[in-house]
């Protein structure tokens, strides 16, 4: 079996602008069949979902990864430290402040792990505000003149 990097597979998806069905099957099964190993490999994804035009499934998929590695897959198992909050923020936020997936991410992670730095915290909060906030439709306030 041919084993392709995290970054052949993030070229690949750029270049396609897309990424399909048979992408995320080939990503699970042959570029992460254990799930996601370092903080770059986790960087890479994040990035690509606010580079591309990615599936519902995709962006599950993303989900549960980066919550699995943060949450179980570094040190301490189950907690969130600085460190982790401090890369998980810088990672998330990209240029433009973090997607609706990247808040989703945030928040998953505050919820699923045993004990969070204050700063994620504070962040999966505020990512989830804006992120809902921009979903919301534009209000159109108007005065009627007397």
């Amino acid at each position: 079996m041919t084993m392709i990097s995290v970054q052949q597979f993030c070229n690949h998806a750029v270049s396609a602008g897309t990424i399909s069905d048979e992408d995320l099957l080939v990503l699970q099964r042959e570029v992460l069949p254990d799930g996601l190993m370092t903080r770059e490999e986790a960087d890479l994804l994040i990035a690509l979902e606010r580079a591309v035009i990615g599936s519902d499934a995709f962006a599950d998929f993303l989900v549960a990864s980066v919550v699995d590695f943060a949450v179980w897959g570094t040190r301490p198992t189950g907690y969130i430290d600085r460190d982790v909050a401090a890369w998980l923020a810088a990672s998330l936020s990209g240029r433009d402040g973090p997607s609706p997936v990247g808040a989703r991410i945030a928040m998953e992670i505050v919820r699923e792990a045993q004990g969070s730095a204050e700063s994620l915290m504070a962040f999966a909060l505020e990512a989830n505000r804006r992120a809902h906030d921009s979903n919301q439709p534009a209000r159109m306030s108007f005065a009627l003149a007397a």
